[in-house]
């Protein structure tokens, strides 16, 4: 059975970016929302995600419809890393 995984890169965003592409292992589909900007060491894992087919979605938490956004993906998936 797979499971859902959602990573949300909230404060160690290039962190964040760097274990979804490592989740992307274990088969399961891995979703990704950032929360903020990123900087110049995460082209690096985003080319890796890209290349996985994993969703990268930019959310700006600070709004109600971004956090609307966050709370939908969390109520969708079976495992959810907040990093």
């Amino acid at each position: 059975m797979t499971k859902q995984i959602l990573v949300i890169a909230l404060d160690r965003r290039t962190e964040a970016l760097r274990m979804a592409a490592g989740l992307t292992l274990l088969d399961d589909p891995v979703q990704v929302m950032v929360c903020g900007e990123l900087d110049g060491d995460a082209e690096e894992h985003l080319e890796a995600l890209d290349f996985a087919e994993v969703p990268v979605e930019r959310v700006d938490a600070s709004t109600h419809e971004g956090m609307g956004r966050v709370a939908a993906g969390v109520i969708n998936a079976d495992a959810v890393y907040v990093i």
